[in-house]
């Protein structure tokens, strides 16, 4: 995903990203925040029992209204970079961190964050959902750029079918089984028609 935000041109920072309301620079400074809460988390020991697991960390919530504060805060920040290349500068240096940290973590030692306690493990495993959903929201509208490789996209998959407490028809490919999962792309008739009682359950919003 770093080589893909370093790799987008200049001009694109201004086209609509997948996260609604969002241009791919206001998706981009959302990633530097998420990075540095991976950094914040992961030297945020906790001595309690885990509250919950890399699944029962996101809670199902109502879509976005564009009326959350820090929804309209991302926009005017990442703004405030002025140039794409300053975006890209700081999420490779914070994003970098936060990938040596998650190699260096325990995966069994537990960090608190937002008022819950989980494995280190588990944490950045709830991130790969996270990250690989804004790895599709940032290539959405830019069908020249990379998007996820396989294996985060086939993980992202598995988390999303068990926080669905369901699995999408194997016929869906990994991507369009998360963008449909979560309402990123309506599914069309045939679609909606294999996804058969689950179709009543989409989409998750995550949150």
């Amino acid at each position: 995903m770093l080589a893909a935000v370093a790799e987008t041109p200049d001009e694109d920072f201004e086209r609509p990203s997948g996260c609604a309301g969002w241009l791919v620079r206001d998706l981009v400074c959302h990633l530097v925040i998420d990075a540095q809460d991976v950094l914040i988390t992961l030297v945020t020991p906790a001595e309690s029992a885990p509250t919950v697991n890399a699944d029962t960390y996101w809670k199902p919530v109502a879509p976005p209204t564009g009326d959350d504060p820090l929804d309209a805060l991302i926009p005017r920040l990442a703004a405030a970079y002025g140039e794409p290349r300053l975006l890209k500068f700081h999420l490779d240096d914070v994003g970098s961190a936060a990938g040596r940290a998650a190699a260096l973590a325990d995966p069994a030692a537990r960090v608190a964050t937002q008022g819950e306690v989980l494995t280190a493990g588990d944490y950045l495993s709830a991130y790969v959902l996270e990250w690989t959903l804004h790895h599709l929201d940032l290539v959405a509208r830019l069908p020249s750029a990379a998007g996820p490789p396989a294996e985060p996209l086939a993980a992202a998959r598995a988390s999303l079918e068990r926080i669905a407490g369901d699995v999408f028809p194997a016929s869906f490919s990994d991507r369009d089984a998360l963008l449909i999962g979560t309402g990123r792309r309506a599914p069309d008739a045939a679609e909606r028609a294999a996804l058969g009682d689950l179709a009543a359950r989409l989409p998750i919003s995550l949150g």
